[in-house]
């Protein structure tokens, strides 16, 4: 957002809390009765004048006792403690921004003696999460926790049931229970914000529910986790196996000890999930969504798309067909032209393909502690604001009832490939069954320094062949893979990487 767009913010939500007129501000505050309507019209005040008008209005809310916004944070890991570091240091900013002040008043963490890097002595400490939730202390309650259950689940409920504000970093919270929330928010009149919980300082769902007007949105695809990105762009760079990268991201700490959630897509599954409900005006449906991970991608893969003109991505994608929604998430070969094929290292994209603006593509830091912590303020300024929006863009009542598209059905091209046993006739055998099911073969590659599998185990070499495919029905394709392995002429599980053409 811009100084001037902050701006403009800070002063409708100045006047929408104290019930005055445009007029009256003027006269006040600005020392212009016509300020805040050339404002509406699109006038630009200087720097200066911002500043002056900025600090008329918190000495207008000090002097009139504008009780300040206090804070409850759960939680004080990365995210929750750069978040407390961020409104201690900036908060004499943030009060001239706002009129009114955003305090820190109550935390909640498991260990207290933990040295965080942040004065917590003048706070009060609570031990429940649930309590702190409750607490007569607190305005505004920020859970970052984590998990989709227990704490983190009954405190956001305990706080919304009182009609208390939440915002939530927890993207396995609103997948699983998302839709409840969001109901019980707009029950209690109270606001819940998860900018945070995809794509972490990327600014997508404020994008979603007020950023593109009527737009209709027909898909939404991206890298939504900055761990798979970080480990395929390595691969790609430096040629070192996927075991290595992951144990170089753990040491870094991009990746957790146990990485199952992230390098297998689930992680980008619960992002997806969130993003196919505010795209489509649907349930969230974390159930309904093909999950496939890097964890198989191997050097061989990695070589081949890059001398095709591709790069390997994670990539989760969700869009409208007629027969309903598919949502999927998968290992993916993008043009290196593409724009997405630049995002690389831990940076996350989302792009949506829309009606009115075509494609739009935001991009940027998708984890850590000062993009996350700031997408978790963006939510608290804009609730100070007083900014009102139903939780998933409509209300939770007229979101339609998930409908899964068969992502068997998927059409498009395919990287297969294949350990072929080494032996006469398999590779023709390979052939006939693919133009049985009239799967027509763009290409057919073998060389030496593709091989993955050296022997069958019953002592026959085999030899590694990749096949691309024109476009083709997804179903076809592994339908006659199943056949090919039935055969016997190939060892172990084909891998099947989708083309897209973005």
């Amino acid at each position: 957002m811009s100084d001037i767009q902050s701006f403009r913010q800070s002063v409708e939500a100045f006047i929408a809390a104290r019930g005055w007129t445009p007029t009256r501000f003027g006269r006040a505050i600005a020392g212009d009765p016509l300020f805040v309507f050339d404002l509406r019209e699109g006038r630009e005040p200087r720097s200066d004048t911002r500043n002056r008008i900025l600090k008329a209005m918190q000495e207008h809310a000090e002097a009139t006792g504008h009780a300040p916004l206090r804070i409850g944070v759960a939680g004080l890991g990365n995210v929750g403690a750069t978040l407390v570091r961020i409104l201690q240091k900036d908060g004499e900013a943030l009060t001239r921004k706002l009129g009114r002040k955003v305090v820190v008043t109550a935390v909640c963490a498991r260990s207290r003696s933990r040295d965080r890097g942040i004065d917590l002595t003048e706070l009060e400490w609570f031990d429940d999460p649930v309590a702190l939730a409750k607490s007569d202390g607190i305005d505004l309650f920020v859970e970052l926790i984590g998990g989709e259950d227990g704490p983190a689940l009954a405190a956001v409920k305990a706080a919304l049931d009182i009609g208390r504000p939440v915002v939530t970093a927890n993207k396995a919270l609103l997948a699983r229970h998302g839709v409840a929330l969001a109901r019980l928010a707009e029950e209690s009149g109270a606001q819940l914000g998860f900018e945070a919980a995809v794509a972490g300082g990327i600014p997508v769902i404020k994008t979603l529910r007020e950023g593109l007007g009527s737009a209709r949105i027909e898909r939404v695809y991206g890298i939504m986790n900055g761990t798979c990105n970080y480990i395929l762009t390595r691969m790609g760079e430096e040629s070192i196996s996927f075991a290595e990268c992951l144990e170089d991201a753990q040491k870094l700490g991009y990746a957790e000890a146990d990485p199952t959630f992230d390098v297998e897509g689930y992680d980008t599954a619960h992002k997806l999930a969130i993003l196919s409900s505010l795209c489509f005006g649907c349930e969230i449906a974390p159930d309904e969504i093909f999950v496939q991970g890097i964890s198989r991608i191997t050097q061989a893969d990695i070589k081949v798309a890059g001398d095709l003109g591709y790069k390997i991505k994670l990539l989760g994608v969700a869009q409208r067909s007629a027969d309903g929604i598919e949502q999927r998430v998968h290992p993916t070969l993008v043009p290196k032209t593409s724009a997405i094929a630049g995002v690389d290292g831990v940076l996350n994209a989302v792009a949506l393909e829309t009606d009115h603006v075509h494609e739009l593509l935001l991009a940027g830091p998708g984890a850590g502690g000062p993009p996350t912590a700031s997408s978790v303020l963006s939510d608290i300024l804009d609730i100070a604001r007083g900014t009102k929006v139903p939780p998933l863009g409509v209300s939770s009542h007229e979101l339609t009832p998930y409908r899964q598209a068969p992502m068997r059905a998927h059409e498009g091209g395919y990287y297969i490939r294949l350990n072929a046993k080494d032996i006469p006739g398999a590779l023709a055998a390979i052939a006939s069954r693919m133009g049985a099911a009239e799967i027509s073969l763009e290409s057919v590659i073998q060389r030496p320094d593709l091989r993955v599998t050296d022997s069958a185990g019953d002592g026959v070499q085999t030899r590694t062949v990749v096949l691309l495919t024109h476009s083709t029905m997804e179903a076809t394709v592994r339908e006659t893979l199943a056949q090919i392995a039935d055969d016997g002429f190939i060892v172990g599980e084909p891998q099947l990487i989708r083309i897209e053409t973005l």
